[in-house]
């Protein structure tokens, strides 16, 4: 192509605008002439699409954002899939066939991107972004010459079998299950693989504990670590389980889900089809009818993704935490040092990843609520917020995905822990007197804990004052790398 995608949809989009608002033939740039049911308009001469997707551009300028890669990938599979089938089945010529499946590859390929301009806030249904491909894909179609003499129509043949109603409910789900198999799932393990490295490498490193932000009991570096890959083994679960109902497509349910004007056996082997074109799997849900009405697997999934994003906070903000400082705050570690940090204060260095994941988590949250609205707003047989859930759902995956590998290169696979301030920090924590409640009693450990923050010494030595304990006693029951095994380490009533 001539034109990046970016500054054709622009140049679309204005030559739209002009041609609305012009006499023919006076519009901003070269326009052919097409036709739909609703009469004739002019089109830029260049594009790919025809009369239908030139409504739209015209209708909808509301965001300037079009469709994301994603679900254009998934409707050039699905167009693709629908005509091999349909060839197969003998309801198109061969030719016909052919040259749609080669034309809607090179659409999932990405080779036409720039000639998608219909903005995300478009009918709910999707339909001018499936007409889009229609006609994209009969115009690369005909031109190819693949197809013999009969014109190949956008409805008639690259639609055949389908509707807008099931086949953008279907890109939803295909693009979707794509964007996590191939980018989120992956990503994830890139963390939760980093995380577990770093917390073998800082698995005997001791430091203070923290409750309430106040100290707490001793843990090791390698304890809370483990604690954040446990959170994303367990976002990849979730999932993986949402998956399985992702995967069921409604495909062949045409306009309501009865299947009307489709061949009974097109969903089955359109989605055995997608299968191997997508190199995942899909199957033929049982009952379309479910498919059309309701995204429930697409809020179930966006719940999924705003579970992650509540995880990557936690650790994006622990991180922070533990960075704070370095002298008036935790200082436990220090983050690479990526940028400056100020532009007034020098030498200043901020933890930028973990404030870019949080930015990013806080964006999937608010697609999330989004999705949910979008989700209770069917009626009847068909929801019609699709387009904004395929957008949302797509955003929340990437901004996932691009993040998580975002934290385990430029944040966690680098840190440094800043050994003699943990070190000091736990010898003066008084929370390890809670140790000793077996052997003296919560009362006396109290006390202890008290005096030993109020004249800022370490506990041993207020303990053995206190008890009448010895040294040789008390350290083995004080010792924060014992005490971060847990158990019971002292005796009722009296000595270690």
């Amino acid at each position: 192509m001539s034109k990046t995608p970016d500054r054709a949809r622009r140049k679309a989009r204005a030559g739209a605008a002009s041609v609305a608002s012009a006499p023919p033939g006076e519009g901003a740039g070269p326009a052919r002439i097409e036709h739909d049911s609703m009469g004739e308009l002019q089109v830029p001469a260049d594009a790919l699409w025809g009369a239908q997707t030139q409504r739209a551009v015209q209708n909808f300028p509301v965001s300037g954002r079009p469709m994301p890669r994603g679900f254009i990938r998934a409707l050039g599979l699905v167009k693709a899939a629908a005509a091999e089938v349909n060839g197969a089945l003998g309801l198109l010529p061969k030719g016909v066939a052919a040259a749609v499946r080669a034309a809607a590859l090179e659409v999932a390929g990405g080779r036409h991107d720039a000639h998608f301009p219909v903005d995300i806030y478009q009918t709910g249904s999707g339909t001018s972004s499936n007409m889009n491909a229609n006609e994209v894909i009969a115009t690369l179609a005909n031109r190819s010459g693949r197809a013999g003499k009969r014109p190949v129509h956008p409805n008639d043949h690259v639609n055949l079998g389908q509707s807008s109603n099931d086949v953008v409910p279907t890109a939803i789900r295909v693009s979707a299950q794509l964007a996590v198999v191939e980018d989120l799932l992956p990503a994830l393990r890139h963390l939760r693989r980093t995380i577990e490295r770093r917390a073998r490498e800082l698995r005997r490193q001791v430091k203070t504990g923290r409750t309430h932000l106040m100290d707490a009991m001793p843990l090791t570096f390698g304890q809370e670590f483990g604690a954040w890959a446990s959170q994303l083994r367990s976002a990849e679960a979730r999932l993986d389980d949402s998956l399985r109902r992702l995967r069921r497509l409604p495909l062949g349910g045409t306009a309501i889900g009865s299947g009307i004007n489709a061949d009974p056996r097109f969903g089955a082997k359109a989605a055995k089809v997608l299968s191997t074109l997508a190199g995942t799997r899909f199957e033929s849900a049982q009952d379309k009818f479910e498919g059309l009405a309701a995204q429930d697997d697409a809020v179930e999934l966006s719940g999924q993704l705003n579970a992650l994003a509540v995880a990557l906070i936690k650790i994006a903000n622990d991180l922070r935490w533990m960075n704070s400082g370095p002298l008036a705050g935790l200082g436990e570690i220090e983050l690479p040092a990526l940028q400056p940090g100020s532009s007034i204060m020098p030498g200043k260095v901020n933890p930028v990843v973990p404030e870019a994941t949080v930015m990013a988590a806080a964006q999937v949250i608010g697609h999330h609520t989004a999705i949910t609205v979008a989700g209770q707003s069917g009626n009847f047989q068909l929801n019609v917020t699709l387009p904004l859930i395929a957008a949302n759902l797509l955003d929340s995956i990437q901004l996932l995905s691009a993040v998580s590998r975002l934290l385990a290169d430029s944040a966690i696979a680098g840190l440094k822990v800043r050994q003699e301030r943990v070190r000091e920090a736990l010898e003066r924590n008084p929370i390890l007197v809670t140790a000793l409640n077996p052997v003296i009693g919560y009362e006396q450990g109290a006390a202890i804990a008290k005096r030993a923050y109020r004249e800022g010494r370490p506990v041993l030595e207020v303990a053995m004052e206190a008890t009448g304990m010895s040294r040789q006693e008390l350290a083995p029951l004080l010792d924060p790398a014992v005490l971060a095994r847990g158990g019971i380490h002292g005796k009722p009533g009296g000595g270690g």
